[in-house]
């Protein structure tokens, strides 16, 4: 095959862009080797057992903790701007309608996201400064809980629920997806879970939000890309997968046999398995010490799912690393605080938004679009288009 001098200088990098660095952050990291990721430089679990998510927000955001007075006025800051603007609101129903029939919330989100753009004014952010930036991401990210439950409650014929400013943020969520006030310890779980969730390094949705960033793009057009990779079944849409796998197997003496059917079989193992992490996941650990405060036969049966699954996946695959990941238990615990499981992907949002709005944000800082290459395979060129006769 002859050499392209043009490509002649591109550098071979692993399928998927597996462990290639692109940049630098100071947003977070996963150190899969250890089983550990932080956020700036605080470990996230430990964040997610001891902080409240708008703390965990604001350290996104500014690169510190706050103290309590700021703690407090940025909770205000953000619970004011979670109510939707009157045109916003008006087009919802139209939006629900349209994703009915498999979409769903997500779905619905990405228009209502980017008409909540041209609705606020949101500016490329090539043209903003550094404080209107920030103002923009924080009005969307405020707006995506509302949206979604709203979307979801229209999509199943109720009314929306108004957002409620006394909240936090994660019990705000669940009072506009039920109509009733959460119970705090329901309330305290899911908020653990979004904190958990917030960032988790170059994952594909992050990496999109980047690169659109990068063109200068507004916040509304960096977060609806995310949004779209972040649907994909091998990315986001995996807790409802996990828990379709516990009722396959259905009891406790199918274990055995139906995972080693589907292993044989070459099938993957929903919730198993991760691309960084070669030990336990740690938000999947955390997450099953969640699960097991609640108790009862739902738990015992998935931590001994889990049990098996990683006995059977260490005989049948030796050398590998094979673990329960975050949608695993992610799974469990949103089903015990009453989440239904076409919300599960769309409450991974309401906390990742967060994280895709601190790399927006760093990203923006960097005048150097993304711009990769990629060897083209085809036929040899040029060779003369045929003439009509």
């Amino acid at each position: 095959m002859s050499v392209n001098r043009s490509t002649a200088s591109f550098v071979d990098v692993p399928r998927g862009l597996a462990g290639v660095v692109v940049t630098d952050t100071r947003v977070g990291d996963v150190r899969g080797l250890e089983g550990f990721y932080h956020y700036r430089q605080y470990s996230a679990v430990e964040l997610a057992e001891t902080r409240s998510f708008e703390d965990v927000w604001y350290l996104l955001v500014h690169g510190e903790l706050p103290d309590p007075a700021r703690a407090s006025a940025f909770a205000a800051e953000t619970a004011a701007l979670r109510a939707l603007p009157a045109q916003i609101a008006a087009a919802l129903p139209a939006v629900a309608a349209s994703s009915v029939g498999g979409a769903g919330p997500l779905a619905g989100m990405r228009t209502a996201l980017s008409l909540l753009g041209a609705v606020e004014g949101f500016r490329p952010v090539y043209d903003t400064d550094a404080g209107r930036r920030r103002a923009d991401t924080l009005v969307a990210a405020a707006a995506v809980p509302t949206l979604l439950t709203a979307l979801y409650r229209l999509g199943k014929g109720l009314e929306p629920v108004e957002p409620r400013a006394d909240l936090s943020y994660a019990a705000n969520y669940l009072y506009m997806l039920t109509g009733a006030e959460p119970d705090q310890h329901k309330a305290r779980a899911i908020e653990q879970y979004l904190i958990s969730t917030i960032d988790h390094g170059f994952n594909a949705s992050t990496f999109t939000a980047r690169v659109i960033a990068s063109t200068g793009a507004d916040v509304a057009a960096c977060l609806v890309g995310a949004v779209g990779a972040l649907s994909g079944p091998l990315h986001g849409g995996a807790p409802s997968r996990a828990l379709d796998t516990l009722d396959a197997i259905g009891t406790p003496e199918r274990i055995d046999p139906w995972i080693r059917e589907h292993v044989l079989a070459g099938d993957r193992i929903m919730g198993f398995g991760h691309a960084v992490y070669r030990t336990e996941d740690p938000r999947s650990r955390m997450l099953r010490e969640i699960a097991q405060r609640f108790g009862g036969p739902r738990v015992a049966f998935a931590v001994e799912v889990e049990r098996q699954v990683e006995a059977i996946l260490a005989e049948l695959k030796p050398g590998r690393e094979l673990h329960t990941n975050v949608e695993f238990y992610a799974g469990v615990v949103m089903e015990l605080c009453g989440l239904p499981r076409e919300m599960f992907t769309p409450t991974f949002a309401a906390a990742r938004v967060v994280g895709w709005s601190a790399n927006i944000l760093e990203q923006s800082q960097d005048p150097k679009i993304i711009r990769p290459a990629a060897r083209y395979v085809g036929p040899e060129a040029p060779v003369a288009v045929p003439v009509v006769s």
